[in-house]
């Protein structure tokens, strides 16, 4: 049977189009074109940043020991030079050494839905519960064996309540007393906030919740938000994807400046970061993810030494 111009192009209209829409869905082209402008940066904001595609992973997949699911936010602690882990179900936070192995493990009382957390200063953190959409301020000492957010302070932020599309990251800024805080989707945003900190000089209490708005808004290319992360030495804010498998380093002035896909065979993947819901960065710059259910993984910049870092 001999195909006509007509029937020909029926069927690559039948074939194609449906990719089309599928890869228009994911935001490939968006995702692809922002990825690709990335690399035409100049070497001086190369030199001032993380810059993403230096790393490599030195702990790939390494699951971890004694928690079966749920695996969520991750943070770095600079005093002890450990990570704390947060576990949506049943509540608890982990902490972790950098090589991914469990040191303790504590009970959160009075959070439904923990997705993430995040270290302010000694031993002070905000965690979030992300159906509710609250802000937990909470202490975890040396010798804390349990946690009961119902006697500590919590803010609400009722955006666009739509129940498990919620907030799904948490980040602190030192440097600017700023917390960050990802929207998952449905749309995908991030807010910053100000004035949580309490203040010592008896000042009126200036509180200030605004969207943040980068020069390329993430929600653009990735799908979904499901991590934060501040970088202390650059101001660099990392903004994760579970469902685009990608994560994004953005500066203080809200320019994209790298990025890194967490599929197999990049960055010395053995196979893909199956659903990456947490990101953090030690005192070193060694760049730490959690994907749920259960594993850890590290990646290292080959050429820190190269980049005067």
């Amino acid at each position: 049977m001999k195909f006509g111009r007509k029937k020909w192009g029926l069927l690559a209209f039948v074939v194609f189009a449906p990719l089309f829409a599928l890869a228009w869905h994911m935001k490939l082209p968006a995702l692809f074109w922002h990825w690709a402008g990335t690399f035409c940066q100049a070497q001086d904001a190369r030199n001032g940043s993380l810059w993403l595609p230096d790393y490599r992973v030195s702990i790939d997949a390494l699951p971890i020991e004694g928690i079966a699911s749920n695996a969520s936010g991750l943070t770095h602690d600079i005093r002890t030079d450990t990570l704390y882990l947060a576990i949506n179900h049943p509540a608890e936070i982990v902490e972790l050494s950098t090589e991914g192995r469990v040191l303790r493990r504590i009970p959160v009382h009075g959070v439904e839905d923990l997705e993430g957390l995040t270290h302010v200063e000694g031993d002070a953190f905000f965690l979030i519960d992300e159906r509710h959409q609250r802000i937990h301020w909470i202490s975890i000492q040396p010798d804390t064996t349990y946690i009961d957010v119902a006697s500590a302070p919590q803010m609400g932020l009722g955006v666009l309540l739509n129940g498990n599309l919620g907030f799904e990251g948490v980040a602190w800024n030192n440097g600017r007393d700023m917390l960050f805080v990802a929207k998952e989707k449905a749309p995908p945003r991030i807010f910053h906030i100000t004035g949580l900190l309490p203040d010592h000089h008896d000042n009126p209490l200036n509180l200030q919740i605004q969207e943040w708005r980068p020069q390329v808004d993430p929600g653009h290319f990735l799908r979904d938000l499901s991590s934060l992360s501040l970088h202390d030495r650059t101001g660099h804010l990392l903004v994760m994807s579970d469902e685009s498998r990608f994560l994004a380093e953005y500066s203080k002035s809200g320019e994209l400046i790298s990025m890194m896909p967490l599929w197999g065979g990049w960055h010395g993947l053995k196979r893909s970061i199956p659903q990456a819901e947490g990101v953090t960065v030690d005192n070193e710059d060694a760049l730490y993810i959690v994907s749920e259910p259960n594993l850890f993984y590290r990646f290292d910049p080959v050429r820190k030494s190269a980049r005067g870092n």
